[in-house]
């Protein structure tokens, strides 16, 4: 097998990304508001390993106790005693960071598994012969019996991101059919569910449960489709469903927490009314609060300090109907929003110089909000050099914003 599409060759460049000028122009208001943004995107941008594959967060949890206890150069030193090559070395930190930068061992864009490009041999020498490792023996060892193995496996299926038999995929439970996926997406047609924050687990009897991300894990009144479902598919069958919450509740929980603590940090209300609403969507896990959120986002014209946070893209679902967890900190550039502003004010004219004829184009220009950022944190699978949100059609359709708020680099 060829195993050159699964690995991150030594060669490959570490970008940094600087915003020490931008964060340094802020007040301390904007600091701190910056700040707790940055720890709830950080916090929810774990979730994402685990919308990865099933071993993407023992994956990141050694490489953490790895390099935690003790600093690179000392990490380099025992390598180098225990025969690893200077080569070795560099591949263990290029591995690292391509998980760090995916959110787990399948690549964001392209959905091929990231194998290590040195040996399990020597990697598990190393992992034994570390600081973490004698210092918290039994915790190490069981994180390396229970990834080790899935690390380097390139199995048919495990070679890339898929349902069933075709790849893996942890927003469907592994006994879940393409088939299965297909009830479920009628499930939610029927119900008029959004599934963003979803991941679906079929149940020996048949039984499909639809978890909804959230802080909570009990039913209450807030939601009226959590419990027992049956519904009559297009099939003419009878199907089972059970809808639960609190998915990822430890995590969402730390996400509202750091979220209540950015709220007092606010710079306006609508702000305030931007964090609230966030704050019931994960805690409860609404996707109608998140809209609302969305509402207030897109009313924020202008801010110092923008970020946007929550299942936002399908990137790795399937079928293209789950969205991972992302969150952004960034702070406005002013020089060059005000240079592509410029360029914004005279699209319409731009229009009439396209290749294509007035009718492929909307009955209305809909004149989007332009700004340049400097990214600050960016917790989710990759970061892309611009973006378009919010997703949801009708949120953006109903502000008059469809061609987009933001764009950042």
């Amino acid at each position: 097998m060829d195993v050159s599409q699964h690995i991150f060759p030594n060669t490959t460049d570490f970008c940094l990304l600087d915003c020490k000028e931008a964060f340094t122009g802020l007040t301390t208001k904007e600091k701190i508001y910056a700040h707790y943004i940055s720890r709830a995107s950080y916090y929810g941008g774990l979730i994402v390993l685990y919308q990865t594959s099933p071993e993407s967060p023992g994956i990141h949890l050694l490489l953490t106790k790895l390099f935690r206890h003790e600093s690179l150069q000392q990490l380099k030193q025992t390598a180098t005693s225990l025969g690893l090559s200077e080569d070795d070395f560099e591949a263990l930190l290029v591995y690292a960071a391509a998980i760090y930068a995916n959110s787990g061992n399948y690549k964001s864009f392209g959905d091929s598994k990231i194998i290590p490009n040195f040996s399990k041999e020597k990697f598990e020498s190393l992992i034994k012969g570390s600081q973490a490792y004698k210092k918290d023996t039994d915790a190490v060892v069981e994180l390396w019996n229970s990834v080790g193995s899935r690390m380097y496996s390139l199995s048919p299926r495990e070679t890339q991101l898929g349902l069933g038999q075709d790849g893996i995929t942890t927003y469907f439970s592994s006994n879940c059919t393409k088939e299965d996926a297909a009830i479920a997406k009628e499930f939610f047609t029927q119900k008029d569910l959004p599934a963003w924050n979803t991941r679906c687990f079929k149940h020996a009897d048949g039984k499909i449960e639809i978890r909804l991300a959230s802080s909570v894990t009990k039913p209450s009144g807030d939601l009226t489709h959590l419990g027992e479902h049956t519904m009559k598919a297009s099939d003419g069958k009878d199907y089972k469903f059970l809808v639960t919450r609190g998915d990822y509740s430890s995590l969402m929980k730390l996400v509202v927490d750091n979220l209540a603590l950015a709220k007092d940090y606010a710079a306006d209300d609508n702000q305030k009314l931007m964090i609230e609403k966030y704050m019931e969507s994960f805690t409860t896990g609404s996707c109608d609060a998140h809209k609302d959120a969305s509402r207030y986002w897109i009313k924020d014209k202008g801010p110092v300090v923008e970020s946007y946070i929550g299942f936002i893209e399908l990137y790795r679902d399937p079928v293209s109907t789950r969205a991972e967890f992302e969150g952004f900190v960034a702070i406005v550039n002013k020089e060059m929003s005000a240079k592509f502003g410029s360029l914004v004010d005279q699209a319409e004219k731009f229009l009439d110089l396209l290749p294509w004829p007035k009718e492929f184009e909307k009955d209305k220009f809909l004149m989007p909000d332009f700004t340049s950022l400097d990214v600050l944190t960016f917790a989710g699978s990759g970061i892309p050099a611009g973006i378009n949100i919010p997703n949801c059609k009708f949120v953006c359709l109903f502000y008059f914003v469809a061609n987009g708020k933001n764009t950042y680099s």
